[in-house]
């Protein structure tokens, strides 16, 4: 079995790429998906809606983030629906509301979750690492999981 692995959370790191790195080092069956990590590009994606119609509510921020949690919506939801397993990754810079949300829908779906993120926001996180089906501090102890569970 080939596991399909969701990557979600934080994007000003490369917590991503050494995932991913370290799969292929390990040799395990995963592949990975994730959400658009272009910061840019994910906050522009519903200007692609816009029409010469448009008034100028459309380049309010409330309408632009709108459109453009929607069309990043459909991306998010179809690979979340479609992964075996997901991890989810909060920084220590921002807050991710997005990947809590990520978090919520595995959490509703039944889709398994693990939590990547420093000790200090255990307190903030303690509902999303409650439903989490493991809480890791670092890229290599998700790796160690990965490489357990996928296992043969």
């Amino acid at each position: 079995m080939i596991w399909n692995v969701y990557l979600s959370g934080e994007i000003h790191t490369d917590w991503r790429q050494q995932i991913m790195q370290g799969a292929e080092r390990l040799e395990l069956p995963v592949e990975f998906t994730s959400a658009v990590t272009d910061h840019a590009a994910s906050d522009a994606a519903g200007d692609m809606l816009r029409t010469g119609d448009d008034d100028d509510a459309t380049e309010k921020p409330f309408w632009r983030d709108h459109k453009s949690s929607k069309v990043n919506g459909i991306r998010t939801r179809t690979l979340i629906e479609q992964c075996d397993l997901a991890v989810v990754r909060f920084g220590d810079q921002y807050k991710q509301w997005n990947a809590a949300f990520d978090a919520g829908v595995c959490s509703a779906l039944g889709t398994p979750y693990i939590t990547l993120h420093d000790p200090a926001i255990i307190h903030p996180l303690k509902e999303v690492d409650g439903a989490a089906m493991a809480w890791a501090q670092t890229t290599d102890q998700v790796l160690e999981i990965l490489r357990y569970v996928t296992a043969p």
